[in-house]
């Protein structure tokens, strides 16, 4: 039986992980995106943006820089590096179990 629940807490923690990393990969996506002047006119840079401006929502503009692009790197990125610190934190707990 004690392998059976290692393995449920072990597959929740591999799909946190993914989860995590999907989410900072949008958003870093966005980030480059945004470096390299992507078309805002193009379909998927729109869904990129919407996407990481909702993941981002509580970080965006937490930054008051007067350079856009550092608005956006600290901004987005400090969103990436949260989502990944506490999924791969959590998954780790899980895993534990």
């Amino acid at each position: 039986m004690a392998s059976r629940q290692r393995s449920g807490s072990s597959a929740a923690a591999t799909i946190l992980i993914v989860i995590a990393d999907v989410m900072a990969f949008i958003l870093g996506l966005w980030i480059l995106m945004y470096l390299l002047d992507a078309n805002r006119a193009n379909d998927l840079v729109n869904f990129v943006q919407d996407a990481a401006r909702w993941l981002a929502g509580w970080s965006y503009d937490l930054f008051t820089f007067n350079e856009a692009w550092a608005r956006v790197v600290c901004g987005y990125g400090l969103a990436a590096v949260v989502y990944l610190f506490i999924g791969h934190a959590l998954a780790g707990r899980l895993r534990r179990i």
